[in-house]
């Protein structure tokens, strides 16, 4: 069994250890380019344009390493979140969460597939991208869902385009003056779609702003959870099989597991940063696997729709969460 991956691995963690040095670069930071964004752009040009030079033998290392991996890069995902942090925001950042992630799920699975005819796993890729946690909600996702790679990294295309224009519209809308610093967070939080988004449209605006954003951001990421749980019940239901247990996956509890670690701050700091570092490696080997596997001529024949979709839902996580963190903030 190794034999058959061990080359496709090692293909994808020298890509990977190479965007993920690159991003390092102060050129990268103060364009705010992330390895996982690097990755998946180059493996979709290896694989479409190098395609045919990468070995065989490759292949199934390969795709190990966009499912496998990724899953447990999913899990040490935990070591960034405590359940601390969730209660120190308080019930505004919940509510924000629970509101946002609803309705722009909600609103996008439906006009996907109501209004644009769009394919069903691709709406639902796209709409928990969008309305959870980014790249990482999106593979989360196609983890259970088991979709295919074209739709997984067209969704992941909609949440590095719409989540960058947030980067910097965000901190103009601060001028603006509707929102406090802290609420400002909050906002941030519960509708810009990556993690490495939000700390980049928070700390844009103040340190008060960005400590609020991420926590009521990684609240968020913690939400995907139950999310995977109805899907793999949903899924369940939709064979037609009687399964006796829900098709929860595995890395899904071992993520709330590893958060509960976490909050009891039993992981010595050196160690739990080296955790953080070696799982970023690990999201970027996913990325860039799932990008060689990306083939840009079934992307073509889905058109301009799911962008379209995005930006729909974008719109909505601007303008209604706007309304929604306004009303939290009166009341």
């Amino acid at each position: 069994m190794i034999k058959k991956i061990i080359n496709g691995i090692i293909f994808c963690a020298l890509f990977a250890l190479a965007c993920y040095f690159t991003c390092k670069c102060e050129l990268c930071t103060s364009i705010n380019l992330n390895s996982l964004t690097l990755a998946i752009i180059i493996g979709m040009l290896i694989g479409n344009i190098l395609n045919k030079f990468i070995p065989d033998s490759f292949r199934n290392g390969i795709a190990f390493s966009s499912k496998k991996i990724l899953r447990f890069a999913i899990i040490l995902y935990g070591f960034r979140i405590t359940f601390q942090q969730i209660f120190a925001v308080g019930l505004d950042g919940l509510f924000a969460d629970i509101i946002m992630l609803t309705t722009t799920y909600l609103f996008g699975y439906y006009l996907g597939t109501r209004v644009f005819k769009l394919d069903k796993d691709l709406c639902m890729l796209t709409a928990i991208g969008s309305s959870v946690c980014g790249a990482a909600a999106v593979l989360g996702t196609d983890a259970v869902l088991k979709a295919k790679s074209h739709k997984v990294s067209l969704a992941v295309a909609t949440v590095v385009l719409f989540g960058t224009i947030a980067m910097f519209l965000y901190p103009f809308l601060f001028k603006l003056g509707i929102l406090n610093p802290e609420f400002f967070g909050i906002y941030i939080g519960s509708t810009v779609h990556e993690v490495a988004q939000v700390v980049a449209a928070g700390s844009a605006v103040s340190p008060v702003t960005m400590d609020t954003a991420v926590i009521v951001k990684l609240t968020r990421v913690m939400m995907l959870v139950p999310y995977l749980f109805l899907l793999g019940l949903y899924l369940s239901k939709k064979s037609g099989t009687k399964c006796e247990k829900i098709p929860m996956p595995l890395f899904a509890i071992l993520f709330v597991a590893v958060c509960g670690l976490n909050s009891l701050n039993i992981v010595p700091l050196p160690v739990k940063s080296f955790l953080i570092e070696f799982d970023v490696f690990l999201l970027t080997m996913a990325m860039f696997a799932l990008g060689v596997e990306t083939n840009f001529e079934k992307i073509k024949g889905l058109g301009l729709k799911p962008i379209l979709l995005a930006g729909l839902m974008f719109i909505w996580l601007v303008c209604g969460g706007m309304l929604v963190n306004k009303a939290l903030y009166l009341l």
